[in-house]
């Protein structure tokens, strides 16, 4: 029976190879995830881009060609959304991050970035937040118009073009005073330039603003806030009133409240959150991305056996706020900060969401209807729902009872065409 199920499903996908945009496609899978709850015993049609029904009776609307398929033992879910990625790089233990930005041509890292975003989509994610190109410019946007043409393959984006750093904070920094590098980031040194930057990026095809409200910039290298609360206020003023969101990289408490009061749209790490800070997040509905995988990454590339060895203060931290994150209630994005590792393992930070202590339908609803609420997209993707796009990822198994199971990728439907890893 499991072979005959298997043979099944391998035959479904190849049908639903090369989709044509008259033909409506009815799925029937063991289940149903629809970014809410799981629903044994729906079907879902879709037809061109949309989806044209979801629901736990048989779908009788037929028009022109139609194709009902039966996918026996596999869970279809919406398509996964990457909270926090970094396209333009790649993970850490293969080259530094110093050496991506100063070694690595502008040409080189587009075409990883293509690579990129081929795996990522290939692992389920159609679309991603990407948070700023690290040194190659508005190229994000470029990728983005690539992708929307059909020029490449990849996930739907949000891209924020170049971050924006307190002048001298951010990297790379050079040995001697003398030296001039390239920066990683956008720098302004005030007010005024923090919210002339935003606007220029925002003509640049930026989707969001991404600041640093605090960086490893004090004496000994500790992270210190960088910008002020107005200068905060000042940016996320001009950015909102675009209709456009603020995303501050924050991992300090100060930097956190600083942040809070400013009133931005999420806070990615928060790893120096704490009760207060979260429910003070939660009362003023800004999101928290933690990237839990980059912190367990970055352990590992410095020695860190996991399983092995006692977990580093880095990781302990993490663990600490992502659990005072949970009990306050504050919304938690799904999003792993993947370019610190590597680009197709965006599922690791959905299973180390789960060692830490959120429940598996929890983390399923941060990867998709939460993410796209939170990034104000949810009225296009992130749910199985009549009227949104067609896209959606069918995986062996039930990945509620087992969230590795995710990784079991059998086919991947982006904006109705259908794509087998």
């Amino acid at each position: 029976m499991k072979i005959r199920g298997t043979i099944l499903f391998l035959l479904c996908l190849f049908n639903l190879k090369g989709t044509a945009q008259d033909t409506t496609f009815i799925i029937k899978p063991a289940r149903v995830f629809d970014g809410v709850a799981m629903h044994p015993g729906w079907e879902v049609a879709y037809r061109g881009n949309k989806i044209i029904y979801a629901g736990s009776g048989t779908f009788n609307q037929l028009v022109g060609p139609t194709k009902r398929i039966e996918v026996p033992n596999t869970t279809l879910l919406p398509g996964l959304i990457e909270g926090h990625s970094h396209l333009f790089l790649h993970a850490y233990n293969e080259v530094s991050w110093n050496d991506q930005v100063l070694k690595e041509s502008r040409a080189e890292r587009t075409a990883r970035a293509v690579s990129h975003a081929r795996k990522t989509l290939l692992a389920g994610f159609t679309t991603v937040r990407d948070l700023g190109t690290e040194g190659a410019a508005y190229d994000d946007a470029g990728l983005k118009k690539a992708i929307e043409k059909g020029i490449v393959t990849g996930p739907r984006m949000l891209v924020a073009t170049r971050a924006i750093v307190a002048t001298g904070t951010y990297g790379p920094k050079p040995e001697t005073a003398e030296l001039d590098l390239p920066g990683g980031a956008a720098e302004v040194g005030n007010q005024d330039e923090l919210v002339k930057e935003a606007r220029i990026q925002m003509s640049k095809g930026a989707d969001l603003i991404k600041v640093y409200a605090d960086y490893g910039s004090g004496r000994g290298g500790e992270a210190m806030p960088t910008f002020t609360t107005a200068e905060l206020k000042a940016v996320v003023e001009v950015v909102k009133s675009s209709g456009r969101q603020v995303v501050v990289h924050a991992g300090t408490k100060e930097g956190m409240l600083r942040s809070i009061a400013a009133g931005v749209n999420t806070i990615e790490h928060g790893d120096g959150g704490d009760l207060e800070v979260f429910k003070l997040m939660k009362a003023n509905h800004i999101a928290l991305c933690p990237t839990l995988a980059a912190g367990e990454s970055i352990a590992s590339y410095n020695g860190w056996k996991k399983g092995m060895d006692q977990d580093p203060a880095r990781v302990i931290k993490k663990k600490k706020a992502f659990q005072l994150a949970l009990q306050s209630g504050v919304t938690i994005c799904m999003g792993g900060d993947v370019g610190v590792f590597n680009h197709g393992n965006n599922a690791l930070e959905m299973e180390l969401m789960v060692e830490y202590g959120m429940k598996p339908l929890e983390v399923l609803r941060a990867a998709t209807s939460v993410n796209a609420d939170t990034f104000g997209i949810g009225n296009e993707v992130g749910r199985i729902k009549e009227g949104l796009m067609a896209d959606m990822i069918i995986v062996a198994d039930n990945p509620e009872t087992d969230i590795t199971k995710i990784r079991n990728i059998g086919l991947v439907i982006k904006n109705g065409i259908s794509y087998k890893p």
